[in-house]
């Protein structure tokens, strides 16, 4: 068998955590058996489907690096296959014509209600030739006794009783299809082989499947993965922080840092927190799916994020914080990739070190927080003023740094702690920063000794 997945959102909103989920399920499953993973927009539903969702739902998927391997397909271009699929199950006895009208339909609603019975419409045994001449709708004959039973590859084996499928309609009686069987001609059409999707969706596998066997097709493997859930064990909502793809993009998170997140938001591999794409695509299997809704955690998506984080070098990491920032200084890119190891070591994101390069894209004196200025006494000014003197025309690097200070505590009696605080005050303008001698040393002689002189003065 050729594998051939699919990823088929609704274009009526952005593309959510679950859905990214489910597509990077799908890409895996293929990428693992050499197969193909194919999207389709499932834009039947016009009222709600826009443009502008679609454009967000290909732009999340093409940051995740899960875009299609062929042009998306819509749905709705395909409606009049599916009106002719519809016909065809008329024809082979498999669906029916019905004429009920609003009020007739609503009685039989209700009297179904009342008894549990589901829904069969008189028409299903009636003779069409004696219709009223007005719309009708199509609908599936659905079996009244015996079970059906789905070998799903994630729940294992699901059985129901055909006596609570209701004759669903597959044809609306302005003619336009509905999901249950543009869903099943696409995937037959596209050549589907594994449908992988949200267990929100198991229940409708049993009335999808009694299309397949109504036009004599073979039905796709069934996968059905546990939903995503907030950090409380509800479901997942904005409460949770479930937004839309692009905003964590927007909040800083990377691509290789969401995808890792979201493979293992309900996959495992032992103990392993970390994988490759490459490692991904070789160690993934439906096998390894859990049957129990997985639990979203920013903190701990932040924490991932961290990981990979660390593993940028630093001018990757630049490009991203640049379009953040607004550097003054011709030195800023050179400064700030050089720090960015220091820089980075407690960031979760990118864009929780662009607050600290103030003092590093733009020369001169830096912007003086308040409690930084309180560390320059008069006493702290004069000392810094002598530091500044003695520094001047030493060898500027790290090392020799170092140790022209540790001479110039010995010589005045005075220990780093003594020093240190106001020392960082005067050239970074705050009370926190990497180690100031690896500052001083990127900052270069005249750029240090002249904040140091500005600020003692």
């Amino acid at each position: 068998m050729i594998v051939v997945t699919r990823f088929a959102p609704s274009p009526t909103g952005y593309l959510h955590i679950g859905g990214a989920r489910t597509a990077l399920f799908n890409w895996l499953f293929a990428r693992h058996h050499g197969g193909t993973y194919l999207l389709r927009i499932e834009d039947t539903d016009k009222a709600r489907s826009t443009d502008a969702a679609v454009a967000a739902i290909h732009d999340g998927l093409n940051w995740l690096g899960l875009g299609g391997d062929k042009p998306a397909v819509s749905q709705s271009a395909q409606s009049q296959r599916h009106a002719e699929i519809a016909a065809e199950l008329v024809n082979k006895g498999a669906a029916y014509r019905c004429f009920l009208d609003d009020a007739e339909l609503q009685a039989l609603r209700a009297e179904c209600q009342a008894t549990g019975a589901p829904l069969r419409s008189p028409w299903r045994d009636l003779d069409p030739a004696g219709a009223p001449d007005r719309p009708f709708t199509v609908r599936m004959k659905m079996p009244s006794d015996g079970s059906t039973t789905i070998e799903d590859a994630v729940q294992g084996a699901v059985t129901i009783q055909n006596k609570v499928l209701d004759d669903m309609v597959i044809l609306r009686g302005d003619g336009s299809p509905t999901y249950m069987l543009a869903v099943v001609v696409d995937d037959h059409d596209m050549g589907i082989t594994h449908v992988i999707r949200g267990d929100d969706h198991l229940n409708n596998a049993f009335r999808q499947l009694m299309v397949y066997r109504g036009m004599g097709w073979q039905a796709p493997v069934f996968a059905h993965i546990p939903l995503i859930h907030g950090s409380d064990g509800a479901k997942l909502s904005k409460r949770h922080s479930a937004l839309g793809v692009d905003a964590y993009r927007d909040m800083g998170f990377l691509p290789d840092a969401m995808v890792n997140y979201l493979l293992r938001l309900g996959w495992g591999h032992g103990d392993t927190e970390f994988f490759s794409r490459e490692q991904a695509i070789a160690l993934f299997s439906l096998d390894n799916v859990g049957k129990s809704p997985a639990r979203f955690d920013l903190e701990k998506l932040r924490g991932v994020n961290a990981h990979y984080l660390q593993k940028l070098d630093g001018t990757a990491l630049y490009d991203l914080i640049a379009p953040h920032i607004t550097p003054t200084s011709a030195s800023a890119k050179d400064r700030v990739i050089a720090l960015l190891p220091l820089l980075k070591e407690r960031a979760k994101t990118h864009l929780d070190i662009v607050p600290l390069l103030g003092y590093l894209v733009h020369d001169g004196a830096p912007d003086m927080t308040e409690e930084a200025g309180a560390l320059l006494s008069d006493d702290a000014k004069s000392t810094l003023l002598k530091l500044a003197n003695n520094l001047s025309g030493t060898n500027w690097e790290k090392d020799d740094l170092n140790s022209q200070i540790q001479r110039f505590l010995e010589d005045n009696a005075l220990k780093m702690r003594d020093i240190g605080l106001p020392l960082r005050a005067a050239i970074t303008g705050t009370k926190q920063s990497p180690s100031i001698v690896d500052i001083m040393a990127v900052l270069g002689e005249a750029e240090t000794l002249a904040r140091l002189r500005v600020a003692c003065k």
